[in-house]
């Protein structure tokens, strides 16, 4: 995650591809297969009824590795046969919307974990408890992970695949400023600490920067990391505008007050190259980011010596809580081959198929068995086991944060209000006011 509220922007992204249909027609490319005209359910030349799986799954890594999963699936068994349908992340949705109000829609698609209950609840993703009731296979997964696909008690979409976040550092750079490469920050407070060790200046300007916490997550993951808890409790009541929250928002801004917007713009910059990055460089100590972050390292600066922790807690016992995102296979509203979709649905989620996924994919995977298995992974370098390893560990802290049905795009009326407030416009308490005011507005039209 490359920048500042990345993961909340593509939420709300993908809440307004849910709240309206798009005139699109289904993609029709070599790979897909269309029900014909009479909404039939389609054999092959075997007898096998075909079903459509769609996925945004389409770069040269991940596309050879589903579609190896769908391959060992298809010869598993003699009775369906899985075509694979690629749609680019800004299309799938849209033209998912579209195939369902047309009544023609895939039998399988990928979709955003923390939207599932949404969707549940706008009859897009068909209920499972006809299924489950019969194969319950709740218990393969994080309970934080299967409790997001719940809509009234019942799912809508089993988990696939998931993330967390954690704070990775430079072992030499420790070294260099006098610090115990093993004993990498525990809090918030510890954080600025070492962080003001391991900055380095040249005059007036950084050869090094400590760490900056709007690089690699949002501040949206420090509100969670302090509060152990999202903006809204289980009976949905806003929690916004609090005490704690004012405090966060203030503690971030001290930092970027301290480096400045010359300084964290340009290293923003550098973070968003990629290849120029500078925790490979070591320009930069410290920084957040999920585990899979540890490929570019592999791939770019495959000589850093580096270590990963948890993210620090706010005070000592207050717990490293994280943010987790993932994607859920759905079977959507109106499939004409529910019972084949879901025998897949219980393959892709099953042990080896999620095993196959985690070590090709350095990703973290929703089954427990299935993502164990894979930190032991003989094909993983010392540092790649090193971080899955922690990746897996990290998941008991983990958060999601599913979008509550009565509030759908909330985050569109939050965000705007802070990044007023980080260009000091607004105060603390007046932004975190209004994103109050504004959600409690948002879910009164909803009841």
């Amino acid at each position: 995650m490359k920048k500042t509220h990345s993961f909340i922007l593509v939420l709300t992204a993908l809440v307004l591809f849910l709240s309206g249909c798009a005139g699109f027609q289904t993609s029709n490319n070599s790979n897909s297969t269309n029900n014909n005209e009479n909404n039939n359910t389609e054999e092959n030349s075997e007898g096998k009824t075909v079903i459509d799986f769609w996925t945004f799954w389409g770069s040269e890594i991940r596309r050879p590795i589903i579609e190896k999963i769908i391959a060992d699936f298809n010869e598993s068994q003699d009775e369906i046969e899985v075509k694979h349908t690629f749609l680019p992340f800004g299309d799938i949705w849209t033209k998912e919307l579209a195939s369902i109000a047309a009544g023609d829609p895939p039998d399988v698609v990928i979709n955003d974990i923390n939207a599932t209950a949404l969707r549940g609840q706008k009859k897009q993703a068909m209920n499972l408890s006809q299924f489950l009731e019969q194969d319950d296979i709740s218990n393969r997964f994080y309970p934080e992970l299967w409790d997001a696909t719940l809509y009234e008690g019942d799912s809508y979409g089993i988990p696939f695949n998931t993330d967390t976040r954690v704070l990775f550092y430079n072992k030499d750079a420790f070294e260099e400023a006098g610090l115990d490469p093993e004993q990498p920050p525990t809090t918030w407070a510890e954080l600025e600490e070492y962080a003001a060790k391991l900055d380095k200046k040249s005059g007036n300007d950084y050869e090094r920067i400590g760490f900056y916490p709007l690089w690699g997550i949002g501040y949206d993951v420090w509100l969670l990391n302090a509060n152990g808890q999202n903006y809204f409790d289980k009976e949905n009541n806003v929690q916004i505008d609090t005490a704690k929250n004012e405090e966060v928002l203030n503690w971030l801004k001290t930092w970027k007050d301290r480096y400045g917007d010359k300084v964290v713009n340009s290293y923003q910059a550098q973070i968003d190259s990629q290849q120029g990055h500078p925790f490979f460089s070591g320009d930069l100590a410290m920084i957040a980011q999920a585990p899979t972050f540890y490929t570019q390292i592999r791939d770019y600066a495959e000589d850093l010596n580096f270590g990963v922790v948890e993210l620090p807690e706010y005070e000592e016992g207050n717990g490293h809580t994280s943010w987790g995102g993932g994607f859920v296979a759905e079977i959507p509203e109106g499939s004409k081959n529910a019972e084949e979709a879901w025998e897949f649905i219980k393959y892709l989620t099953d042990v080896e198929a999620q095993t196959y996924w985690a070590v090709q994919n350095f990703d973290n995977v929703a089954n427990v068995e299935a993502a164990e298995a894979a930190s032991q992974s003989s094909e993983f370098t010392e540092d790649g086991s090193m971080v899955y390893q922690k990746a897996v560990e990290n998941m008991e802290q983990t958060l999601l944060t599913p979008i509550p049905v009565v509030a759908p795009d909330f985050s569109s009326l939050i965000n705007p209000n802070v990044d007023q407030f980080f260009l000091g416009s607004m105060t603390a308490k007046e932004a975190l006011e209004k994103s109050q005011k504004d959600v409690e507005n948002l879910i009164k039209k909803n009841q």
